[in-house]
C-alpha cells in the first residue's frame, strides 16, 4: 500500500495520545499533545551547527508548518 501520511492523521495521532518521534532540520525531536492547542516538543539529539532549545511549547500552526519538513517520523503510546 502506497499511501501518503497526511496532517490530518498525524494530528489524529496526537490527539488520540501518541508521543511522535521524528527528524527535523538535522535533529530528532519527541512531540505529545500537552493541552487544547497545546504541543510540547523534546530536542532528543542535538546537531552541532544547529544547536535548538531543549525543550519548547508549540501551538498547532507552529506544528502544521513544521509537519512537511519532518523526517523518520516514528510513534508510540505510553513511553
Amino acid at each position: 500500500m502506497d499511501k501518503t501520511y497526511t496532517f490530518k492523521e498525524f494530528n489524529q495521532n496526537l490527539d488520540d495520545g501518541y508521543q511522535i518521534f521524528f527528524t527535523y532540520v538535522r535533529n530528532r525531536y519527541l512531540l505529545f499533545k500537552t493541552a487544547e492547542n497545546c504541543y510540547t516538543q523534546k530536542l532528543l539529539s542535538e546537531d552541532p551547527k544547529n544547536p535548538q532549545p531543549r525543550m519548547a511549547m508549540l501551538t498547532l500552526r507552529r506544528v502544521k508548518e513544521m509537519f512537511p519538513h519532518m523526517e523518520e517520523i516514528e510513534y508510540k503510546v505510553g513511553i
